[in-house]
């Protein structure tokens, strides 16, 4: 999945937020909803405007960040 295809930063929209391209449909609340057990039927029935493949590039994106906080450390510290 290239998540890049789906998901756009603009300053001018959502302050900046990563957002799905073509809404204001913040990433965030996307995670937010799966994290809570939402499926992604339910999120589509939310934002009738979506398409699955929107849902699996939030889901990406998320990852890329995970794999970018391994490599680049910037709010995280783990103590042992």
């Amino acid at each position: 999945m290239d998540w890049k295809k789906r998901i756009s930063v603009d300053p001018e929209i959502c302050h900046g937020k990563p957002c799905l391209k073509g809404t204001r449909i913040m990433v965030s609340v996307i995670l937010d909803y799966l994290s809570a057990g939402e499926s992604e039927e339910e999120i589509l029935k939310q934002y009738p405007t979506l398409k699955y493949e929107d849902i699996r590039a939030a889901v990406a994106y998320a990852a890329w960040l995970a794999h970018e906080e391994e490599d680049h450390p910037l709010h995280t510290q783990v103590n042992s």
